[in-house]
């Protein structure tokens, strides 16, 4: 999956159509980023993410969401 947030963003969620499998990522400092990961019905959390910039956030989903997506 090709994440795109930007740090400015509050909220993002991003859907795999060939595997159904959806990440919402949710702010409310622009700094720490909660993520969840799931189906369109069911979603857990994996976790928080701390990201000064755009491509470290970017990087950072990827590699949290690596086993979801």
């Amino acid at each position: 999956m090709n994440f795109d947030m930007r740090t400015e963003q509050n909220c993002a969620s991003f859907f795999n159509p060939e595997t159904k499998a959806l990440v919402i990522v949710d702010s409310f400092d622009n700094r720490e980023f909660d993520v969840r990961a799931g189906t369109l019905s069911a979603t857990e959390f994996l976790g928080t993410i701390n990201a000064s910039n755009d491509d470290e956030l970017n990087a950072k989903l990827a590699r949290m969401t690596a086993d979801y997506i």
